[in-house]
């Protein structure tokens, strides 16, 4: 279940200006991406879409969507708590931080996994490029088992 939210309610870096349309936009269809509907993408992406993530660096928008195609695959939930939204000076650019939570089958033991984030967005009529920062152990490494308690036990012994 994706959570519902006003997106005119976010934060702004700037209280005197509004988001957007794109901005609305792009939280819209986040809510609301599955595996099903990834043909909402090219609502908000334009077709030579930059996107890239700390796992991938992806180049146009059928790319992109086919890269959202294997991600969407076995995931069984995932929701996009999108709690603040800084718009540049020249209003071409966006911060949005956010709270991603997600289910696979073959992490966590099939539990929620949250990841903290931020992506920045640089757009005009649609966005042009699309950059997600988070930390992927938090994401997929520390969940992965073997793999996972080996990262627990170096975090325990260099923290």
């Amino acid at each position: 279940m994706q959570k519902a939210f006003n997106v005119a309610e976010l934060p702004l870096a700037n209280k005197n200006t509004q988001h957007p349309e794109i901005i609305d936009k792009f939280i819209s269809v986040y809510q609301m991406l599955n595996k099903d509907n990834l043909h909402l993408l090219e609502d908000v992406y334009r077709p030579n879409i930059q996107f890239q993530d700390p796992l991938h660096l992806v180049n146009g928008l059928h790319a992109l969507t086919g890269y959202f195609a294997d991600l969407y695959q076995n995931v069984t939930h995932i929701a996009f708590d999108i709690h603040a939204v800084n718009l540049s000076q020249d209003g071409q650019q966006a911060s949005l931080f956010w709270v991603m939570s997600y289910c696979h089958p073959k992490l966590n033991k099939g539990k929620i996994i949250k990841v903290d984030g931020t992506s920045l967005l640089k757009f005009d009529e649609k966005i042009f490029y699309h950059r997600d920062y988070f930390d992927a152990g938090q994401m997929l490494y520390q969940h992965v088992p073997l793999l996972g308690s080996l990262i627990n036990l170096l975090k325990k012994r260099l923290g």
